[in-house]
């Protein structure tokens, strides 16, 4: 019976650069396996060819994107609120002041001045964009305020039951980039409103995870990364790296405050993603891909006593060692070339 080589530790140490992937072995001296009446090993494991992914999977929060201050724009009696957890639409009452509605329109600036005939600026023509997008049109869209844009203007104020002025102003309107969800309160029902104090904070409507992730590995999350999450009900959804911060802070962990950065991963399909809002989520960081490679399992990999790596190709009962070069370590297996290794040869690996 042949004599037995040394087989890989347990510990592997991964040096990645630029994409290239080596590995050294920290072997047991003098350990073997013990006798076994065939010189076959316990157990074979197929040579596969396929795509292999150095991935990771780091604990995550399900949420919701752009959380901000929502302020009133007027002064008054707060007399009625959205409520908490609830979504505003466009044109949807956000809350009331003195009994008279603010409703939500789509845009990056705030409403901070009464428009009138005659105004010009960026915040007409995002009104003029509204007011277009709800079907109150006979004006060109643009950065002027005319008689036109005041037509359309009463005519939206008669379809909301409001004095027709042609006039609209922060006590009518509020901006926010799309639709809102109401995070919290931050005045309540029968509190003083007045421009600027907050009333609520808000979110976007469409779900996201933030994660928190080693510096070390801000590599496996650039912008645009593919991921795959999963979901509290046991479900995956698919999506992709939206944001990664762009300063690092040190862990909130007393065991790990090893500087990270915050991640946000924005879904495929947010609509059909569930979930409670700060439920935990697991996040499948894929990193770089190796499509077409040959693996194997990690546990088949030897260390020759000559030095280097190898396997023990198993054919017709009988056994041979086959020296490889290593490439990427992912899934629990490792990309290896040479020994005129093919798909679907079995090599040796421990008996589970």
């Amino acid at each position: 019976m042949k004599a037995r080589r040394t087989v890989v530790a347990a510990v592997v140490v991964l040096a990645v650069t630029g994409g290239a992937v080596a590995a050294t072995a920290l072997s047991t001296p003098g350990r073997s396996e013990p006798p076994r009446d065939s010189a076959l090993p316990p157990a074979t494991a197929p040579v596969e060819r396929g795509d292999l992914s150095d991935s990771t999977q780091v604990e995550g929060t399900l949420g919701y994107a752009k959380e901000r201050k929502l302020n009133a724009g007027v002064t008054g009696t707060l007399t009625w609120a959205a409520g908490t957890g609830s979504a505003v639409k466009h044109d949807g009452t956000l809350y009331e002041v003195d009994g008279k509605p603010v409703r939500l329109m789509y845009g990056a600036g705030p409403m901070y001045r009464t428009l009138k005939t005659g105004d010009e600026g960026r915040d007409v023509e995002q009104l003029e964009q509204n007011l277009a997008a709800l079907g109150y049109t006979g004006f060109t869209v643009d950065d002027e305020y005319t008689s036109l844009t005041a037509a359309a203007v009463k005519r939206w104020q008669k379809a909301h039951e409001l004095k027709q002025t042609g006039r609209v102003g922060p006590e009518h309107i509020a901006f926010a980039p799309g639709p809102v969800r109401i995070k919290s309160a931050e005045s309540a029902v029968g509190d003083q409103a007045a421009p600027g104090r907050p009333v609520f904070t808000t979110t976007g409507s469409e779900r996201v995870v933030t994660f928190k992730l080693d510096v070390t590995d801000q590599k496996l999350a650039k912008a645009d990364t593919k991921v795959t999450v999963g979901l509290p009900d046991g479900s995956s959804a698919r999506g992709e790296v939206s944001a990664v911060g762009k300063t690092a802070k040190a862990g909130d962990d007393p065991q790990d405050t090893a500087p990270k950065i915050d991640v946000t991963v924005s879904f495929d399909e947010p609509r059909k993603v569930s979930g409670f809002d700060q439920s935990p989520v697991t996040v499948n960081l894929t990193g770089e891909t190796r499509e077409g490679v040959l693996s194997v399992p990690v546990n088949a990999l030897l260390a020759l006593p000559g030095g280097g790596f190898g396997v023990e190709v198993v054919a017709n009962g009988k056994s041979r060692e086959v020296k490889v070069e290593l490439g990427m370590f992912g899934q629990g297996r490792v990309e290896v070339s040479g020994g005129g290794l093919r798909d679907g040869m079995l090599v040796g690996v421990p008996k589970i």
